[in-house]
This record gives C-alpha cells, sequence and structure tokens, in this order.
C-alpha cells in the first residue's frame, strides 16, 4: 500500500490486513480521489474508522489541510502515527484512540469538509455514524461523506431515512463507495 498522488507520493505505508482492519485498495482509492479532487485543496478531513489512515494520508498529500484520524485499536493507531512520520505529515494529523462514538460526541459541532467512514464491513455501523455525524451537525457547506462498504443494498436501503442525498455510488469488485451530500 502506497500513497498514489501529490507531496508523499510513493512513500509506502504500512498496514495491518485481517478481519477487523482491512486497508482500501489502490484500485479503490485511486478512482475515489480522482472523483472527490476538486474538494481536496484547504480541506478539513475526518477519517472516521482510520485503520493504517490510508485515505486520511492521502488527502493530505493532495492538498488537505488537516485530518482527524479516529480508531479504537492502540496497534492501528501506532501503525497511523508511523505512516504519518512516513509521510512527513504528522503536523497535519490530529489523533483520537477512542470508539467511534465517544470520537464524535468530543467533536461535537466541529466542521468537516470530506469524512471518510470505512468501518469494518460487517459491523453494521456505518449509518449510525452518519447519524450522529447529522446530529453533532459535522458536515460543512458543500461537504461530503464517502462511505465504503461491501453491503451496498443494505446501506443504501438504511440511508432512505437519512435527510442526505446519495449523489454517486461506485462499485470495485465487492466493494462499493458511496456518494453523500446534505440535499439542497
Amino acid at each position: 500500500m502506497r500513497v498514489i498522488s501529490g507531496t508523499a507520493r510513493g512513500t509506502k505505508l504500512n498496514s495491518i490486513d485481517n478481519i477487523s482492519t482491512r486497508p482500501t485498495l489502490d484500485r479503490v482509492k485511486e478512482p475515489l480521489f480522482s472523483i472527490i479532487q476538486t474538494h481536496l485543496q484547504e480541506s478539513n478531513v475526518l477519517d472516521l474508522f482510520a485503520g493504517s489512515g490510508a485515505l486520511g494520508i492521502e488527502a493530505l498529500s493532495r492538498g488537505a489541510k488537516h485530518c482527524t484520524f479516529c480508531d479504537k485499536s492502540y496497534e492501528t493507531i501506532k501503525m497511523l502515527k508511523q505512516n504519518l512520520e512516513k509521510a512527513k505529515l504528522e503536523d497535519k494529523g490530529t489523533i483520537f484512540i477512542k470508539d467511534y462514538k465517544k470520537c464524535l460526541k468530543e467533536l461535537n459541532n466541529k466542521k468537516y469538509d470530506i469524512i471518510f467512514i470505512d468501518p469494518p464491513y460487517k459491523l453494521d455501523i456505518a449509518v449510525n455514524s452518519i447519524k450522529l455525524i447529522l446530529e453533532y451537525n459535522m458536515i460543512s457547506k458543500d461537504g461530503i461523506i464517502i462511505l465504503e462498504t461491501d453491503e451496498e443494498e443494505r446501506e443504501l436501503e438504511e440511508l432512505e431515512n437519512i435527510n442526505l442525498e446519495v449523489y454517486d455510488v461506485r462499485k470495485y469488485g465487492r466493494v462499493s463507495l458511496i456518494f453523500l451530500r446534505e440535499r439542497g
């Protein structure tokens, strides 16, 4: 796994690939960042289930101003810190070692331009995290949420009851990216 583009281009990132943590593949990351490139410059990013930090680090490398990383695993946070240092981006990141609910509560009313939600697939907590993000008023004007899932149908069905617009869905093998924004 590596940083694809920007100031840290080519930096090899450490990762733990197990049942609870799996990195976003380059074949998914590359088109994802092509789609959101116009949102990146000087953006404030939240990488909610950060794992190795690959999504947030890629965003920083491509021009995001700051990224807040959240993960509850000490093992992955240790690796994330190493990856930020390798990419020479540690001054642009804030790290929370907390469960997503506690993290979002602490970040209440902090605004983000881009929010990555990539929880362990089988936990079925993505839509709940989005509900909390809305409750805590965390999406900036014109902000976007990107949800990575292997349960596209389930997630889309659950998202029907939320006041967000699904404006794009992309499928890459078994992985789907669901792009959301406030209705307007």
